[in-house]
């Protein structure tokens, strides 16, 4: 298909829509679908009675031909030609309206695409002055029926300004981005200074202690073997203590990920305006676990911003003594879930710990993901400590 050899450039409207639903490939279908309504700017004259526009059809078909042109360049261009093409249209709507009314359509199209030429003020400004403009035509100088205009007029505002909330909606989608960007910037620095403060502390007391005895036991080595004896037991004791203290460090810089992205699910969840509530229960898991969870519900998190249209979600972390199971429910629209890139990559990264992946999902009653994963004896003897966070 010759679609797929046409690319749109970085900064055009349809990669930027294309970016904004998440979609892999280019949406070649969404020009196409708005070239749809072009049928009345040749249905127009057709329709009419008499022979009001006999010479419309060559002037509409060399126009359209321009239109096209323009078109292209506004879906598949650089965003700064989309003011420019928005004009051309404008242009080619006041010239044929006098042979065809329905050029009227050209008009519509050039607003829908002047609201991308900046500002929201500026953007509807420059369209109300093209509308009145027209307007003028219409009635003033052509004398046709207002009536005709009216519906026009209506359209062209009501299409432009679904495009502007179209544009707030992807401005507030690229700061939500950047904050959760900076929630796992923050979480990960923060847990980096305190581990950093934690070992400093840990390592500087032991490793002066530990010198300290060597330092003693080859001072006694050769007057009392017995006491440099009891001294390096004492060393190697030491040692042992601070190398366990050092893995229970390192365990809580693994543990990081799954907090960061709980914190990242509760911004972008509330920001959607959709209600959070978790139970997590304060475990430590194995690296490779945190990981595995943490992807899990980074990707059930943006499934329902997406798609569920849920106004409340709930997040239960539970730990048992061999087995850590994640639950992420939702109460919106469910349904047949149609597996994509994004379940079949976190049926795989779970498969390689061993852990079970199930999801529930009902049309009307939300959709349940339940992940449950093993644990090793130790990270399961502290069940019993283990406290829930309310959130």
């Amino acid at each position: 298909m010759i679609l797929d050899y046409i690319k749109p450039g970085d900064d055009s409207l349809l990669a930027g829509y294309a970016h904004s639903i998440g979609a892999k490939r280019t949406v070649h279908w969404l020009p196409l679908l708005m070239l749809v309504w072009t049928f009345w700017i040749f249905a127009t004259p057709m329709f009419q009675t008499g022979d009001s526009f006999p010479n419309w059809l060559w002037p509409t078909l060399a126009s359209f031909a321009v239109f096209l042109w323009l078109f292209f360049r506004v879906y598949y261009r650089d965003r700064k030609q989309v003011i420019w093409c928005a004009l051309g249209m404008v242009a080619l709507g006041f010239a044929v309206t006098p042979v065809n009314p329905g050029a009227q359509g050209y008009i519509i199209y050039g607003c829908a695409y002047l609201v991308f030429s900046g500002s929201t003020r500026v953007a509807v400004r420059n369209m109300l002055c093209v509308l009145v403009l027209y307007s003028f035509e219409w009635i003033v100088l052509l004398h046709f029926y207002w009536v005709y205009l009216l519906s026009a007029l209506l359209i062209a505002l009501a299409v432009a300004f679904m495009n502007i909330n179209f544009l707030r909606k992807q401005e507030r989608e690229a700061e939500l981005r950047l904050s959760h960007d900076e929630v796992r910037r923050l979480a990960a620095t923060a847990e980096r200074e305190r581990i950093g403060r934690d070992l400093h502390d840990l390592l500087g007391h032991t490793l002066s202690l530990i010198a300290l005895k060597s330092e003693l036991a080859n001072k006694l080595f050769d007057r009392d073997a017995a006491a440099a004896k009891r001294e390096m037991a004492d060393v190697e004791r030491i040692a042992r203590d601070a190398l366990a203290q050092v893995r229970r460090a390192v365990t809580g810089i693994r543990a990081a990920g799954l907090a960061a992205e709980l914190a990242s699910a509760k911004l972008l969840l509330q920001s959607n305006g959709v209600h959070l509530e978790c139970e997590i229960a304060d475990v430590c898991l194995p690296v490779e676990v945190e990981t595995a969870l943490a992807m899990s519900l980074r990707e059930a998190v943006t499934n329902i911003q997406r798609h569920a249209r849920a106004s409340h979600v709930r997040i239960v972390l539970e730990a048992a003594k061999q087995a850590v199971t994640l639950r992420v429910e939702d109460d919106g629209r469910g349904g047949a879930i149609v597996p994509g890139n994004g379940l079949a990559g976190m049926r795989e990264r779970l498969a390689a710990i061993g852990a079970q992946l199930h999801v529930d999902s009902q049309r009307g009653r939300g959709t349940l993901l339940k992940v449950t994963a093993p644990l090793p004896l130790a990270a399961g003897e502290s069940e019993s400590a283990a406290t829930l966070r309310r959130a």
